[in-house]
């Protein structure tokens, strides 16, 4: 009887650590963090899950200090596009203007300036992307992870100084993103592999991008790694 007992009260305090350990893992999404994820009429898928891409332009509402840092109070992007010219024909002022009173400088891929040359790999067309970036400025996202383990990142780049980004996870630097290949132009785009992150366990987090130059890229590819070496 002895130990039918000792064995349920090992049972269950190992159930009862498991459950404080997987709680424990699950609550290092930022006490007290106010931002929240992006909808909006157009877009109302909310949260963006990984394994997936990340729509950078989607980043959490909460404005400055809250969901970004922005050297500059304006959205540039949106700015460039008023001039004449910029928003090409048939583009709707939601991608043109696309967060217009925001901070962080978002633009979309135009035919005469990303497609009217020979590109290594295009960009999407109309393609959302954050420009003019610089060091000390970063972006959050409320991301939600439907596997834990090991992503390698890629994503469809134009670069002029190639200087690295950053991941962080939950306020902790997690992996830095390296742009291979310096395109010469802001609008000469290619591809490549820029990192690889990992994720401890499933469910929320906030992933925060660090930039670290004059870059554009709109999207990063988080794909799962099954042997999650």
């Amino acid at each position: 009887m002895k130990n039918i007992i000792r064995i349920i009260i090992n049972f269950t305090l190992t159930v009862f650590f498991a459950i404080i350990v997987n709680i424990s893992a699950k609550a290092q999404f930022p006490a007290g963090y106010k931002g929240n994820p992006y909808k909006d009429s157009v877009y109302t898928k909310g949260i963006q899950w990984l394994p997936g891409r990340l729509e950078l332009a989607y980043y959490d509402t909460g404005g400055e200090g809250i969901a970004y840092h922005d050297k500059t109070p304006q959205n540039e992007g949106a700015l460039l596009n008023k001039k004449a010219g910029e928003q090409r024909p048939g583009i709707s002022d939601y991608i043109a203007f696309f967060r217009k009173n925001e901070g962080v400088d978002i633009n979309y891929t135009k035919d005469i300036a990303d497609f009217g040359h020979p590109n290594k790999v295009d960009p999407k067309v109309n393609q959302l992307f954050i420009c003019n970036q610089e060091p000390g400025e970063w972006i959050n996202y409320t991301i939600y992870v439907n596997h834990k383990g090991k992503y390698i990142i890629y994503t469809n780049y134009s670069s002029k100084d190639n200087k690295p980004a950053e991941l962080w996870v939950n306020n902790k630097f997690s992996c830095k993103l390296t742009f291979p290949e310096k395109t010469g132009d802001l609008h000469l785009w290619t591809q490549s592999e820029v990192g690889a992150i990992s994720f401890p366990d499933t469910g929320k987090f906030l992933l925060t991008l660090k930039c670290g130059g004059s870059m554009n890229f709109g999207h990063l590819d988080f794909l799962y790694n099954d042997a999650r070496q």
